[in-house]
């Protein structure tokens, strides 16, 4: 077996199938590549409170949390990368007028600016965690959010990109919401935090993605695998593509890898 190598997972649709739940078979090859001496590890849109319960499954502690804007290696918070607060607050202004909900996410909890509303109820039950955001209007004053979720339907978030790509990226993962992530903050910026503390050869790193916040990892990762459940413009941005995460996925893409 070759030099010790790292490899970060995705997820929604690639650790996940749509149950959200782990298949058999990826536990299975995520435990072979760390007895062969491999590190597990996680890229993730969510925030680290979201997957506690997958990080003790699988013995992972080292992730990148929020697209990249909280970092954690071997459970050693080494980088955060908050939104801009003042943008924040206007950003929340513009929402509140076009009545779009807005979700505050640090790495403990979430919180959103309204009590409750369909979008963010349809949205949030999509992820299946068992419960809803509280309500506190004003958790994001004077706390590091790292991360928002805007509850805009597709076609209506021309007035953000308009006005804030000044600070954010805006990344659609639900017909009624977006991620909103601060302008320099990608998966691979986070995992590039992690690759110059383990000061390792990015030929040694490989990344497992199918959606739109995966891009920039796909890419900048060498050895990158796409999920076989990916949407095609997706799939173009990885060096592989494997199977889809019902159908030995993970298992197939660590063994076309020779990791496993």
């Amino acid at each position: 077996m070759s030099s010790q190598k790292i490899i970060f997972f995705d997820i929604d649709g690639t650790l996940y199938n749509d149950e959200k739940v782990v298949p058999a078979s990826t536990k299975e090859a995520v435990k072979a590549a760390q007895d062969a001496g491999h590190i597990a590890a996680i890229a993730t849109g969510r925030s680290p409170f979201m997957y506690e319960d997958l990080r003790a499954e699988l013995g992972i502690s080292t992730f990148v949390s929020m697209n990249g804007n909280y970092v954690v290696f071997e459970d050693e918070l080494i980088h955060t990368n908050p939104l801009d607060a003042k943008r924040l607050e206007d950003i929340t202004a513009v929402a509140m007028e076009n009545d779009h909900p807005i979700v505050y996410l640090d790495d403990e909890n979430m919180h959103s600016n309204v009590p409750e509303h369909d979008y963010m109820t349809e949205g949030i039950a999509s992820l299946k965690l068992g419960y809803m955001p509280g309500h506190d209007p004003e958790y994001h004053i004077g706390r590091s959010i790292y991360q928002s979720l805007l509850f805009c339907p597709k076609g209506e978030e021309g007035v953000y990109q308009e006005h804030f790509t000044d600070a954010f990226q805006f990344i659609r993962w639900h017909t009624y919401s977006m991620d909103v992530s601060p302008k320099n903050g990608s998966k691979a910026e986070g995992i590039k935090k992690i690759v110059e503390k383990m000061d390792v050869d990015i030929k040694d790193v490989y990344a497992f993605g199918d959606g739109a916040n995966d891009v920039e990892m796909l890419r900048y990762v060498p050895n990158s695998f796409a999920m076989g459940n990916a949407r095609e413009e997706i799939k173009a941005h990885a060096r592989h593509v494997t199977s889809s995460v019902d159908s030995d996925g993970i298992m197939n893409g660590l063994q076309k890898a020779d990791l496993i």
